[in-house]
């Protein structure tokens, strides 16, 4: 099995050379010049993650992985910890968000039990448990750090394992805004109140158990900010490290990872701390009405393609965000040119 380190030791820089090319052919088409704004940008990242002017785009998968929270026995969620297994046997049956917008945006869907705290024998559901939902963390590590570790290596191994042109992160886990607040904390120095938000709906009671069990989460276990993996393992949760390997393994294959809301998002500043070059290999895919996700963004110097107001997670943000990924490659590959369509160019100066 290989490490973390050995897997990291694989991405490379984007080509970004590439991208005169396909800017090249973007301008020969029968539109102004930049007039489709962001979709011409997907184009040219899509081409530079790939290393051609013809990427693949016809592929795409959303994994949405499930993990529970020890730290739900502080308070911190509307629902119980039942609702983890029940939705993910909602998933399986095609019932959810994400399998709705997926099959709009002709995704599959791979559902993955990275660490739900019962047994699964659901039909087409991924078992990949590292154990059965994580520790709360008010009283010790959420995990020990092989096993945050191993969660990520899972994740980048998901990846490795399955073909696509273009990946989307999605989760469920009562309780994971939880985490992944404390994760990002303690990455950025933002302060818990500025980050921390209603997750499922939570009263003003819940909110203020859900930010001191944060503070005193990262009290009790003085995670290092200048090491991922341990922020991971102090404060952490399965699928949001599966969702960290995810982004890696995207890298490593030359594919693009499509990061869903909140929670993806933590995965994703994980990823980006442990390789700066992975950032050019994921976009996020919209902005989460979940407090704080806004600053998750900015952290990672990344602009959203949709503010739709939404906090579902799944992998629901990511199927609408493919959706106009997949309408930018098909402009990119099917608009005529100029000189196809003897329409005029635009008068030089």
């Amino acid at each position: 099995m290989k490490s973390l380190k050995d897997y990291l030791d694989k991405i490379n820089p984007v080509d970004r050379n590439i991208t005169t090319g396909v800017q090249k052919r973007l301008d020969s088409q029968t539109k102004p010049l930049g007039s489709l704004g962001r979709l011409e940008s997907f184009c040219r990242q899509l081409a530079s993650v790939q290393g051609t002017v013809d990427p693949l785009y016809e592929k795409k998968v959303i994994f949405t992985l499930a993990g529970d929270h020890g730290i739900v026995e502080e308070g911190v969620s509307a629902y119980s910890q039942s609702v983890t297994a029940q939705m993910v046997a909602n998933f399986l049956n095609g019932g959810a968000g994400v399998n709705v917008l997926a099959k709009h945006a002709g995704c599959s869907v791979v559902v993955v039990d990275m660490g739900v705290a019962s047994d699964l024998d659901f039909k087409g559901c991924v078992g990949r448990k590292i154990d059965y939902g994580t520790k709360n963390f008010t009283k010790g590590p959420a995990m020990t750090r092989e096993q945050a570790e191993k969660s990520i290596v899972t994740g980048i191994e998901l990846a490795l394992d399955y073909d696509f042109d273009i990946l989307g992160t999605g989760d469920m886990g009562i309780g994971n805004t939880t985490p992944s607040s404390a994760i990002v904390s303690v990455l950025t120095g933002i302060e818990v109140q500025e980050i921390t938000g209603r997750g499922t709906g939570i009263d003003d009671n819940a909110l203020m158990k859900k930010v001191n069990a944060i503070k005193k989460g990262i009290s009790v276990n003085n995670p290092d900010p200048a090491d991922p993996v341990d922020v991971l393992s102090k404060v952490g949760g399965f699928e949001i490290g599966g969702i960290t390997g995810l982004i890696i393994g995207a890298a490593i294959k030359k594919k693009l990872a499509v990061v869903d809301g909140f929670i993806s998002t933590a995965g994703a500043i994980i990823a980006q701390d442990l390789n700066e070059d992975i950032s050019d290999y994921f976009v996020l895919s919209h902005l989460s009405a979940e407090k704080g996700h806004d600053i998750f963004a900015k952290y990672l110097g990344k602009k959203p393609v949709l503010d739709l107001g939404m906090k579902l997670g799944e992998g629901t943000g990511a199927a609408l965000a493919i959706e106009l990924i997949d309408a930018a490659m098909h402009i990119y590959y099917e608009m005529a040119t100029f000189d196809q369509a003897g329409v005029d160019k635009k008068i030089e100066a």
